[in-house]
């Protein structure tokens, strides 16, 4: 098919010659069993076609347009926190939003619905309520319920010490009122120590009590008095074991909190607080008070100021809540307006008038402000940001230097961690594992993903390279992880950092059990599944797609199960065509990191079979183990940091990497190389560039 292109005008067939570039640098071209030409002949190729392609791009630059970006459940969530300094639960509130390219966040796929309209509708309802300050609540109930498998026998972080198990919730309490508190589970005859903001309760009952509470948040504790042990306390006779099976019974199980009774005010929340910037002293300041706090609002949540006809809506929804009731009611009926308004749910990027098809133009200071700060912080720009977007200071590259690096250092770009970590390398996804393993529980799980949230957070507060991902000489555990991973002398339920020699096999993301655990199946490890998720999150490369009707059930005879490894089995699966080209690329990466189990436990042996790791690339290099593949990945890292930038470059532009935006990650990459590939280089270099700040005019479809 190459020899059929123009090769004197690369750009005619760019979409081809990009995947060439990739298969080529990955070692996946020319196929297995090809002759095949040195290396660097090879790179040299692939540096000429890429030159080329870039040279071309400059001459006619391509920013793409994404679509109209709706706010996905956890933008919406995390923008309500910081308009009204309040949490809310959007999983009981909104549906989940479609994933595409692995984000929740592509513009393309956050279709709106007619149910998604209503429940917005109701959500601003319920949240403007709770914000204010409803003072006409009836009793409710809430429950809170400790995840199912959840062991009890250890000391949890937050919890006084000497209590094993239990939990510790955050509740917001709606007014000022008295509240009735129930903690379910069976305590295995242990006594229940209660802390509300880490202050003990002294109750008669203290399964089932009643107290006046102030309204706003607060940290509910719950956990059993551990009479016979020291954990927590003096960590030389912690006794937490690996295995799923412990000696102590019992445990809270849930927190349920029903109320408000005999309510004495709203109270004075943070959202109070964070609203209400006046208060009428007479009738007569009504108005001018509710404009004064509806403006202010309507800026921060439309993250732009607030138009003439924008004020006159509001004033007039301020005006039907005033009527029938008093001030504070009119600010709640606004409110909930605002929280409806297109302006708050859109990220509306305005094209500029006269602009022809094909016309390219750089977003206004406003647009940026809400890009950048969805990006670093899945919420809305902050007041400083907002300033200087609305006197044009972020057209000055050096103001939009330092208010990316500002925003990155500030604690709310925990979001490049919780989401978009989170999605890219699979974390979500332990919620959804179901395993047959033994020795994994509801407690590894959490410890699993926190490792590797820790990870990622730490290339990202100490500007650490990207690489180090792969090959970090150092991770994070907690008792439990520790004793997982056969790491001695760690006790106690806090997280620590630990130093990994330079043969251990935890080093970096292929030695950590949330990716090992996602990357199998219910009953065994899965070479393919492995092999898969390095080539497409790692390499960036897609893998093949298995043809229809292929027989890929490894397990369907019972008896090969018995005497067969895993590997036996899917190498006479790889002798059927058209299957063998296929897993000649995923097998042998997967087969590199046989030697965990499917949670990632350490083994020598598949059943009474060794485990046999050794395998070949497709570009001939040579494997016998995880380390192995770890350094066949490390001698071509900026395939790696291609990759991480292509994923980070998706999340911050809200639609899918396309074959004309490659040449904007190479730039990206080949500057970042300088600096080491430092995580801060890598989102300079996305912020800066012409797809994140720029759009072209797309052609509209003809009736």
């Amino acid at each position: 098919m190459l020899d059929t292109l123009d090769y004197a005008h690369l750009e005619k067939d760019a979409p081809t010659w990009e995947k060439v570039i990739r298969k080529i640098k990955t070692g996946m071209m020319p196929p297995s069993g090809a002759r095949r030409p040195e290396r660097p002949l090879l790179d040299a190729f692939a540096n000429e076609v890429e030159k080329r392609l870039d040279s071309a791009a400059a001459r006619s630059p391509n920013p793409g347009a994404p679509a109209l970006h709706r706010l996905n459940r956890t933008e919406y969530a995390n923008v309500i926190r910081d308009l009204l300094a309040l949490d809310v639960d959007v999983t009981a509130l909104l549906p989940p939003d479609d994933a595409t390219d692995g984000f929740d966040n592509i513009a393309d796929a956050l279709g709106t619905s007619p149910a998604l309209i209503q429940g917005y509708v109701s959500a601003a309802m319920k949240i403007s309520r709770r914000a204010v300050g409803d003072r006409t609540l009836i009793p409710s109930q809430v429950t809170y319920n400790a995840p199912g498998g959840f062991s009890q026998d250890r000391h949890i972080e937050g919890l006084p010490l000497g209590t094993r198990g239990g939990m510790l919730i955050q509740h917001t309490f709606p007014t000022d009122a008295e509240y009735e508190f129930s903690i379910g589970g069976g305590l295995g005859g242990g006594a229940v120590d209660i802390t509300i903001d880490g202050e003990k309760v002294d109750v008669r009952n203290t399964r089932s009590f009643r107290l006046p509470i102030q309204a706003g948040p607060h940290t509910i504790g719950a956990a059993v008095v551990d009479r016979t042990r020291g954990t927590g306390v003096d960590e030389q006779f912690s006794d937490f074991r690996v295995n799923s099976a412990f000696n102590v019974g019992g445990g809270v199980n849930s927190i349920v909190i029903n109320g408000p009774f005999d309510m004495t005010g709203a109270g004075d929340t943070p959202s109070r607080r964070r609203i209400f910037v006046c208060q009428p002293a007479s009738s007569s300041e009504e108005v001018s008070c509710a404009r004064e706090i509806l403006t202010a609002l309507a800026r921060r949540a439309f993250r732009r100021p607030v138009l003439d006809s924008e004020m006159s809506t509001l004033m007039n929804f301020y005006q039907q809540g005033r009527k029938g009731a008093d001030f504070e009611t009119g600010i709640q009926q606004a409110l909930a307006r605002i929280l409806v308004a297109p302006a708050f749910l859109y990220r509306v990027e305005d094209e500029p008038a006269g602009l022809p098809d094909g016309g390219i133009y750089r977003l206004s200071n406003l647009e940026l402000a809400s890009r950048l700060s969805f990006f670093l912080w899945s919420s809305m720009p902050d007041d400083e940001l907002l300033e200087l977007a609305a006197k044009g200071r972020l057209s000055d590259p050096k103001v939009w230097e330092q208010q990316t690096r500002r925003m990155l250092a500030d604690p709310k770009s925990q979001a490049l961690i919780t989401n978009f970590a989170g999605q890219w390398l699979g974390l979500r996804e332990l919620a959804k594992v179901e395993t047959s393993a033994k020795n994994f529980d509801e407690n590894l799980r959490q410890s699993f993903k926190r490792e590797t949230e820790f990870l990622f957070e730490s290339i990202v507060r100490e500007d650490r390279s990207i690489v180090n991902l792969l090959d970090a000489d150092y991770t994070f555990v907690d008792e439990r992880l520790a004793r997982h991973y056969a790491i001695p002398n760690i006790h106690g339920s806090y997280f620590r950092r630990v130093t990994l020699n330079a043969v251990s096999p935890r080093r970096g993301i292929l030695g950590q059990g949330s990716f090992l655990t996602i990357s199998s199946v219910g009953t065994r490890t899965s070479p393919v599944t492995r092999g898969r998720w390095i080539l497409e999150n790692i390499l960036g490369t897609p893998a093949p797609v298995p043809p229809p009707g292929v027989d890929t059930d490894l397990e369907k005879d019972a008896e090969q199960v018995k005497v067969t490894s895993l590997r036996q089995r899917l190498e006479l699966h790889r002798k059927v065509e058209p299957c063998a080209s296929c897993h000649k690329i995923m097998d042998p990466i997967g087969f590199a990191l046989e030697n965990f189990d499917m949670v990632g436990t350490w083994r020598e042996l598949d059943g009474k079979t060794p485990i046999d790791s050794s395998g070949q690339l497709v570009d001939g290099t040579k494997l016998q183990s995880a380390a192995d593949l770890r350094n066949a990945l490390l001698s071509r890292p900026e395939m790696f940091v291609s990759t991480a930038t292509q994923k980070l470059l998706t999340y911050a532009i809200g639609r899918t990497v396309q074959y004309y935006d490659m040449p904007a990650v190479r730039t990206i990459v080949r500057r970042s190389a300088a600096n080491d590939y430092r995580f801060s280089s890598l989102v300079l270099g996305v912020v800066q560039s012409d797809a994140f700040q720029k759009k072209m005019k797309m052609k509209k479809n003809s009736e």
